[in-house]
């Protein structure tokens, strides 16, 4: 199959959704199919890089202010639509619901090929960067939700990471969707740490030798949460000997930073900001006691994941999807969201019985044999070849324009 993946974000920018469409389509090329990435280039410059069955091109972007080492293409129609045209794909994949989704949607209906769609974030994801005031966030959810139930059922399938995301959407629009997991590589995120490998991570991290960990890893953004965790950290900490790793970049970092000095726990908490797998991720799961989260806009989380497939206990807030990968006393414990003192005493717990917290362990790990990356690729590639084989668009609307979208907005800001 031919195979054109259209997304903003793609390694080495750092998200979700780009880490996933970054497995997805070496994982797809390594099946021998001929795969195409058009993406955000995160560089000043456009480029294109090529790799076996792989070809990426990365457009001219804008940074985007809101996210760190994040950029985003500007009406990119022309470039987009070229190269799709000269590549000729099967079957169009789409990561991003605005102007990605509309021009990959242009194509497919041109040629009448399939094209799906991944719903990597939700309207109220989007909505909690802006200000809580006159409404505003209000409005902005109404307005991408109507959006969203004019746009979704023009593609082929939908595509979800999680059954609650499933749920939601259909709930929203009245339109189902597939679910399938981001996946985990086995491989890479698991248990087992050797005393040198632990002894090179701390050294690197500048931890204390057998202090325990309380680890938390991802954006510091607003939207995280980040200062929940520390705050829960820090009463932990008044009890135990832990340390707090906070690992990742963002706008937050600054107040984050000064928030722990705050609380006078700075001397142990350590920022080393972004962590690559090659720059040594896995090993400071591994060497973790505990994984904590305060994030409430998980589609799947894919560091739950990594840290469940590592042999962590997790504590997390209750929402979204974070039920389907922490199970309440199995792997892990669930606070309310902002119940900083619920999420402390999960901690205190875990940091001192190690037993249970071993237990816990096993069973995150057990977990997320069902999500094997494997069995998402084989997943994929059954989607793939099911919708190839229908060549025709399940909803396809008739005299579909990529222009139909300003006169929808404008139609919703006079409702």
């Amino acid at each position: 199959m031919r195979i054109a993946h259209i997304t903003q974000s793609y390694p080495p920018m750092v998200s979700g959704a780009s880490f996933a469409v970054g497995h997805l389509a070496k994982d797809m090329a390594a099946r021998g199919h001929k795969v195409l990435v058009i993406a955000a280039s995160e560089r000043d410059k456009s480029y294109i890089t090529l790799e076996n069955n792989l070809t990426v091109i990365r457009l001219h972007s804008i940074h985007n202010p809101l996210r760190v080492g994040q950029r985003f293409l500007f009406y990119p129609r022309r470039s987009i639509l070229s190269s799709l045209r000269e590549f000729q794909p099967d079957i169009i994949h789409t990561h991003d619901p605005m102007q990605m989704g509309l021009l990959g949607l242009e194509y497919a209906h041109q040629k009448n090929i399939a094209a799906t769609l991944s719903i990597h974030q939700l309207p109220w994801f989007v909505s909690a960067y802006l200000p809580e005031i006159l409404g505003i966030r209000h409005i902005a959810e109404s307005l991408l939700w109507g959006y969203a139930r004019w746009l979704l059922q023009k593609f082929s399938t939908l595509i979800t990471p999680t059954q609650t995301i499933t749920k939601i959407i259909a709930d929203m629009t009245g339109i189902k969707s597939r679910t399938i997991s981001y996946g985990i590589d086995l491989q890479t995120f698991h248990p087992r740490l050797s005393s040198d490998e632990e002894t090179v991570a701390r050294t690197k991290l500048n931890l204390p030798p057998n202090v325990p960990v309380i680890l938390h890893i991802g954006r510091l953004d607003t939207d995280k949460r980040v200062d929940q965790v520390i705050k829960a950290a820090a009463l932990a900490m008044q009890k135990t000997d832990a340390h707090l790793l906070v690992v990742g970049d963002g706008r937050q970092k600054p107040a984050l930073l000064k928030l722990c000095k705050s609380l006078g726990i700075a001397k142990r908490c350590h920022f080393p900001g972004y962590v690559s797998i090659q720059e040594g991720l896995p090993e400071i799961y591994r060497l973790a006691n505990l994984f904590v989260t305060a994030s409430e806009i998980e589609t799947q989380g894919i560091v739950l994941l990594e840290a469940a497939a590592s042999g962590l206990p997790i504590t997390a807030v209750r929402a979204t999807c974070i039920p389907e990968i922490v199970h309440e006393g199995v792997n892990g414990y669930l606070a309310e969201p902002d119940d900083i003192q619920v999420l402390s005493q999960a901690m205190v717990i875990l940091l001192q019985q190690p037993v249970k917290a071993k237990a816990m362990g096993q069973a995150s790990h057990l977990l997320t044999e069902g999500h094997n990356i494997q069995i998402t690729i084989d997943k994929f590639e059954q989607l793939y070849t099911k919708l190839v084989s229908q060549q025709a668009i399940q909803h396809k609307p008739e005299n579909f324009n990529f222009y139909q979208w300003q006169k929808r907005i404008k139609e919703w800001l006079n409702f």
